[in-house]
């Protein structure tokens, strides 16, 4: 199994504000984000569900929540951990999921993702909610790619 986390994320770590993102809308970005994860499963928080249900990402959608919920969307899944979301996203057939936040999510999933996929967004933003504190030396940058308002990063954990 292998699991992706997919952030945008300003230079000072912020990945939100009041539930949103606190920079101009980069058209790049989120159409080759919403090309990365159309074609496989997503991991995410209730609230990040919820405010995603007008267009949901992903064939289907293995949300985290500490009480469990029926959802109204054929393709959303509940799980109530890593172990249930990971059982899931196998009993569906596939080999990799991609983790798309909340921040509670990200920092859950962080010691046992296997790579990360960030685009890192110029200058530093007022917000609420932040990506995980990673250590850099256990993993390697493997492929950098600028774009006029953002520079794509893929990382991939060490073996240790």
């Amino acid at each position: 199994m292998n699991l992706i986390s997919v952030a945008a994320v300003a230079e000072n770590g912020v990945i939100g504000q009041d539930g949103e993102i606190p920079w101009q809308s980069i058209p790049a970005d989120k159409q080759q984000y919403r090309d990365r994860i159309a074609e496989s499963p997503v991991i995410l928080g209730r609230r990040t569900f919820d405010s995603m249900r007008d267009d949901l990402p992903g064939t289907a959608q293995i949300v985290l929540s500490r009480s469990e919920s029926a959802f109204d969307v054929e393709s959303a899944h509940h799980a109530s951990g890593i172990d249930n979301a990971v059982a899931t996203v196998e009993s569906l057939g596939s080999d990799h999921a991609y983790v798309i936040g909340g921040a509670g999510i990200y920092d859950l999933f962080q010691p046992v993702i296997d790579r990360m996929v960030l685009s890192r967004i110029p200058g530093e933003y007022d917000g609420d909610t932040y990506f995980p504190d990673w250590d850099t030396d256990e993993w390697t940058l493997v492929d950098s790619t600028p774009y006029d308002s953002f520079t794509l990063e893929e990382w991939v954990r060490k073996q240790s």
